[in-house]
């Protein structure tokens, strides 16, 4: 039953899609139209790749071969995924918009459209503001090309044109304009209207920023993919190979600040060490001149040399002592915040690694700065920070410099001992030799020194880019991407047929009334539905009805047969003539459908009777009488039969009138205020029991069954009911009642009809 009921309904929404045909062809011929007026006037947009790859961080920092030991610039090559964000970074965008100066936009105005003019301009436009302004500004105005010489001018569309000449100042809100024309491209526009638009850069930039499609080919690989979609091709080519040349200017950029920080330092540091090694060779030139020596020869081989290495170690301590209170000095005697050098001799990698990270910080804080303020959130972070890691940096400075002062100390001291052993020795060779010493340490940490300056000049000079761009900027194919004319195409088709479907497809879910017979017979399986009644003109209601050939009138025939076939199924049970017709409401059509069974069986030859037992709310007088004023046969009924019983059932029977067949009919009768409790009197089984002996067909007009229980005061003396639901009125739900009824024993011989 259940796929029955499916068939059911897949067949319905079928049919009804079928007879909803003309709206599917409009839908479909609306968004054809919208998809042909699209792919008509849209801009198409072109895309442009290009293709890099990030190179190890040791063939781009040299650096870190000149510095080993202090693993300067060093560390591990940052994730693919940190270059790609430093890539597509909004500052690099805003910086590719001023160098392409992509915030002063030019438009040739069409009568549809308008199109972006990239690098073939007609005219040249100078503001004469601040650079500052002409990036944060957002401002446009009109020019129509009228020669070589002059040019019309205005500021808002609906403004007038003025006329201006070529080369002069144009006063405007924004400062002075310069505008002059471009002879190579001026007379491909002659009689143009261009429209020059300047926004500002951070919106430009942003927008970019959201376009370019930036990727890497696969997990782990170095090789970085960029992509832009523009109506403009070359202007998206020039966009993604400046993007990648700032990319690489910046790094470029960070590796020389801190190389010339380290450059400065180390000659600061050689120009003291010079003046000590030529303070201590001036010192040994003269202690031999004055003593007249040449050459002293070794005493106490053993002395000597346990002093010279003692000597040694002292020096170097006393060097990284120096240095790491000039560090420290640098450190503490910083304003603001600058990068600090680095390799300069000290061997902690603590401090190494953790400025490093010091001068990382700066270079990022002052690239933040040239697009922000310092109460950027971003650079509020890092000044906090820098604060930490200059805290840092001071205290190991501090704990180093505390360190090398105790092995001094302790060095001195061994240095001390064995020096008394060595000064048993002739005071000239002591004194000689202490000068040598000097003499040696000095100028070997000046040689080191000048070594140093020299590799870091030559690394300086080849510092390489951080990125190699294996295919610069190149349009894919000379075809736009988008729009997609085919697929717009199937989509407007698509949504053509799709739209009045899901409309209609939901509106026949969603609702819940009984349309025809085919959907109440899914509704009662069990129960007879007796035959559906076509829709009739109102004013042609008594015309149909009367009219043999007229489809109510073969309707009602159909209606007639099939009853019959009823009643003779229950012959043999008591009052088998009598026939209750009911509703769920009012207005679904059961007076209609008394009446004009009425007057069927009565056109076949039958002796028939219309009872109009609705005393509440009578309406059947209006199919016999054209004027409703006319009381006069309806002035005594049913209800005045109930209420006296003095009152004989011949008094109350009426020929019916306006009609072309023999029948009777007894009226409602006047309303009364107790219409149930005289139903409930005996004289209504009793005028029940007369007139089925007397008629051949009693059809019984009663009130709606959900709104009053008149109905189920009647139904115990009748054998068949039936119950009316009205197409597109009845919901499908009210036909449970009566067949709950039915069940309850409270009605008897329920079947349906189909109305209108």
């Amino acid at each position: 039953m259940d796929a029955n009921k499916n068939e059911l309904d897949l067949q319905g929404i079928i049919r009804l899609m079928l007879k909803k045909w003309y709206w599917f062809a409009i839908s479909l011929f609306l968004f054809l139209v919208i998809a042909y007026t699209y792919n008509r006037y849209a801009t198409p947009k072109y895309q442009v790749n290009s293709q890099i790859k990030v190179l190890e961080e040791k063939g781009s920092s040299p650096e870190l071969a000149v510095f080993k030991e202090l693993d300067f610039l060093g560390g591990n090559q940052n994730a693919i995924e940190d270059e790609i964000s430093v890539l597509g970074s909004r500052s690099n965008f805003v910086q590719v918009v001023k160098n392409l100066k992509l915030n002063l936009k030019y438009y040739e105005i069409g009568d549809v459209k308008q199109r972006e003019i990239y690098k073939t301009s007609p005219i040249n436009v100078n503001f004469l503001a601040p650079d500052s302004t002409l990036y944060e500004k957002e401002f446009s105005f009109f020019v129509q090309l009228k020669g070589k010489n002059n040019f019309d001018f205005k500021i808002k569309e609906k403004d007038d044109f003025k006329t201006l000449a070529f080369g002069k100042n144009v006063k405007t809100s924004l400062g002075d304009i310069l505008i002059t024309p471009n002879a190579e491209f001026l007379a491909n526009y002659k009689d143009g209207l261009i429209k020059v638009s300047l926004v500002p850069a951070s919106a430009i930039a942003q927008g970019y920023k959201q376009a370019v499609k930036i990727s890497t080919i696969e997990k782990y690989s170095k090789i970085i993919n960029l992509s832009l979609k523009d109506a403009v091709p070359q202007k998206a080519k020039d966009i993604l190979d400046n993007l990648v040349k700032v990319y690489n200017d910046n790094a470029i950029n960070d590796k020389k600040e801190i190389a010339d920080k380290t450059f400065s330092f180390i000659n600061e540091r050689i120009n003291d060490i010079a003046s000590s090694l030529s303070s201590v060779d001036q010192s040994a030139q003269e202690f031999m001149t004055q003593r007249g020596i040449t050459n002293i020869a070794s005493q106490a081989d053993v002395n000597i040399s346990l002093g010279a290495a003692t000597s040694q170690e002292l020096q170097n301590a006393q060097m990284q002592l120096n240095i790491a209170a000039s560090m420290k000095d640098i450190v503490a005697n910083q304003n603001g915040y600058d990068v600090l050098p680095t390799n300069v001799g000290l061997q902690d990698p603590t401090i190494a690694g953790t400025t490093s990270t010091y001068n990382q910080l700066v270079q990022e804080r002052n690239r933040l700065l040239k697009s922000s303020n310092e109460k950027n959130p971003m650079i509020v972070n890092i000044d906090e920070q820098l604060k930490g890691l200059k805290r840092s940096l001071q205290s190991s400075l501090n704990t180093m410099e505390n360190n090398l002062a105790i092995n001094v100390n302790s060095l001195s001291s061994r240095q001390s001992t064995i020096n008394s052993k060595i000064y048993s020795a002739p005071t000239n060779q002591r004194a000689l030799r202490d000068i040598t010493r000097k003499q040696e340490t000095t100028e070997s940490l000046y040689l080191y020194l000048l070594q140093r300056r020299e590799e870091s000049q030559v690394a300086l000079a080849s510092t390489a880019p951080k990125s190699r761009v294996i295919d610069f900027a190149y349009l894919e194919n000379n075809k736009p991407v988008s729009p997609n004319k085919l697929k717009i195409y199937m989509a407007s088709f698509i949504l053509g047929i799709l739209l009045p479907f899901a409309f209609f497809y939901f509106q026949h879910s969603l609702d819940n009334k009984i349309h025809n017979k085919s959907s109440l017979e899914s509704l009662v399986t069990n129960y007879p539905i007796l035959a559906e009644l076509p829709r009739i003109d109102k004013n042609k209601i008594n015309e149909e009805a009367e009219n043999n050939r007229s489809v109510l009138g073969e309707s009602l025939r159909i209606l007639r047969t099939n009853l019959d076939y009823l009643l003779k199924s229950k012959s043999s049970q008591k009052n088998n003539n009598l026939i209750l017709v009911t509703s769920s409401v009012s207005g679904e059509g059961k007076t209609f459908l008394s009446t004009n069974l009425a007057k069927v069986l009565a056109n076949g030859g039958k002796k028939v009777l219309l009872i109009g037992a609705d005393i509440r709310n009578p309406k059947m007088y209006h199919y016999f009488d054209e004027n409703s004023s006319n009381v006069d046969a309806r002035t005594i009924g049913l209800s005045e039969y109930l209420h006296d019983e003095t009152i004989l059932l011949k008094s109350i029977v009426h020929k019916a009138p306006l009609t072309s067949v023999e029948m009777d009919v007894i009226y409602s009768g006047k309303i009364l205020p107790n219409p149930a409790e005289l139903l409930m009197s005996g004289r209504l089984p009793q005028l029940l029991e007369e007139v089925s002996v007397d008629y051949d067909y009693v059809i019984i007009d009663s009130a709606p069954l959900m709104l009053v229980t008149d109905t189920l005061l009647i139904s115990p003396y009748v054998n068949h009911t039936i119950y009316v639901t009205r197409a597109k009125v009845s919901d499908r739900e009210v036909v449970n009642f009566p067949i709950q009824l039915q069940k309850e024993g409270k009605l008897n011989g329920l079947t349906f009809i189909v109305n209108d």
